[in-house]
């Protein structure tokens, strides 16, 4: 059987914290992602419980009349819990070092297996298709696992929204990018 998650960065937000709102444009963005999935079947929406990932959602949820569901796995990875004025440099090097890690910070390893915690249990659920909605640096992690080509500069690249499609068919899982759609 065939199972489809429709991973999506979430839409363009005012800030990184938990409780940051999308921007006008992020609102806007969030009601054209909805387009995309206007002939495609979704059994579940899952999204991180950050507010920029449920409102990136929300129209989503109102389109195919679904429930939206949190997983506190699909939260984005915490580089650290301090302040770091070089943190775009510390996190190129977190994709070299998969174990490397900051204070009160997880490493690219511990963030990616627990997106991909998330990931295993949605595709042995019910259903065959879904919509995942998390942040960037956790969206390339779990990417990584299933092509070892993505890395930093695959994770500059992303968008707000960007959207993969990974298809689990039999044994064989694939992999593609749709865009900022």
């Amino acid at each position: 059987m065939t199972k489809i998650i429709y991973l999506i960065r979430h839409c363009e937000a005012e800030g990184q914290w938990p409780n940051a709102e999308l921007t006008k444009k992020g609102t806007k963005q969030a009601e054209q992602l909805k387009k995309y999935f206007t002939y495609r079947n979704l059994d579940k929406i899952i999204t991180s419980p950050w507010k920029r990932a449920v409102n990136t959602a929300k129209p989503l949820s109102l389109l195919k009349n679904k429930p939206i569901h949190t997983d506190e796995r699909l939260q984005e990875r915490k580089l650290s819990s301090k302040d770091m004025p070089d943190w775009f440099e510390k996190l190129k090097n977190t994709f070299i070092d998969h174990d490397l890690t900051f204070d009160g910070g997880e490493s690219s390893r511990t963030a990616q297996q627990r997106g991909l915690e998330a990931i295993k249990s949605i595709v042995n659920g019910n259903g065959d298709r879904f919509a995942v909605v998390t942040h960037g640096n956790l969206l390339s992690l779990i990417l990584h696992y299933y092509d070892r080509k993505i890395g930093f500069e695959d994770w500059k690249a992303l968008r707000n929204p960007d959207l993969f499609v990974l298809t689990f068919d039999q044994e064989r899982i694939t992999l593609k990018h749709e865009g900022d759609v």
